[in-house]
């Protein structure tokens, strides 16, 4: 079996089509199916539903889609480490991240990372929740991931090390009425208009749990875009939850940057595989938690 047709087919996993996956792979879209063809002719099934100009993984696509991984995994290690032998001087590490984490910590890794092994490349994936970065990482879509929660993480399959906690403030637009000495209490945001993330996020889990305390609160917009949040509140169409990674941003457009009382933090944790990851995931990891 040809290794390369393994990882067409995975780009096709990932990029939910041929289309895509030839742009992401810069090969011809023509050859990419063709070389799909070969693999189910080789296997002796087929691996996918052809749904109009849909392709839909069947029982056996779905069946190959791990060790396809596992392949792709043990390429990827034998690259590495020919790569480490000559110093570390070239390769690249995936990396899953949620949003908020994305802006901060990730970004303070990764430009300690590049400066460290500046002919290195990092791939940062996005994850919108904690469980969604260890899926990427368990599958082997990633080696490494950053995520955030509102509750300490358990899990089976990937290794999880603690490295601190991010708090969560309250961003409003400039002309809120903000308490004198900058904190606000949950009882402050009784009436008040919110921009909320999706369900299974921290700052959702953070907006629940105050309306528990019997704050009375409208979600005026749930997205699923973090990025889109800040413009929002910088509109006027409310205040929002938000990790404090945002924080020199919002201050920058103008935002007002408040603490809350009672605090509320996210737990941060690295994540890697159980087996052993290629020296270029081994490298970041090392430079993770020197800059955490």
């Amino acid at each position: 079996m040809d290794a390369r047709r393994l990882e067409h087919f995975l780009a096709v996993v990932d990029h939910g089509g041929v289309h895509r996956a030839a742009q992401a792979l810069f090969v011809a879209q023509p050859s990419l199916s063709q070389s799909i063809r070969a693999l189910e002719r080789d296997l002796g099934h087929d691996l996918f539903h052809r749904v109009g100009r849909r392709l839909v993984l069947t029982q056996a696509g779905h069946a190959l889609v791990e060790p396809a991984r596992q392949v792709a995994r043990g390429l990827a290690a034998a690259r590495s480490s020919v790569e480490a032998a000559a110093g570390l001087k070239t390769g690249r590490v995936e990396v899953a991240a949620m949003p908020s984490q994305a802006v901060e910590p990730l970004s303070g890794m990764v430009r300690a990372f590049t400066e460290r092994h500046p002919g290195m490349t990092v791939g940062i994936r996005a994850a919108a929740t904690a469980g969604a970065v260890v899926e990427m990482v368990r599958t082997g879509v990633t080696e490494v991931g950053l995520l955030a929660s509102s509750e300490p993480l358990t899990s089976a399959g990937v290794v999880l090390e603690a490295i601190g906690t991010q708090r969560f403030v309250l961003v409003a637009p400039a002309d809120w009425p903000a308490p004198a000495n900058g904190v606000v209490r949950r009882s402050d945001l009784a009436g008040q208009r919110l921009v909320v993330g999706q369900v299974g996020t921290g700052m959702r889990a953070l907006v629940e749990e105050i309306r528990a305390d019997g704050v009375e609160l409208t979600e005026v917009v749930e997205s699923e875009h973090r990025e889109a949040i800040l413009p929002l509140v910088l509109g006027g169409v409310g205040v929002a939850v938000l990790a404090d990674s945002w924080t020199p941003l919002a201050r920058l457009s103008g935002a007002l940057v408040l603490d809350l009382e009672p605090p509320a933090h996210l737990h941060l944790a690295l994540v890697s595989r159980r087996e052993r990851v290629t020296p270029a995931a081994e490298a970041f990891l090392a430079v993770a938690r020197a800059v955490r």
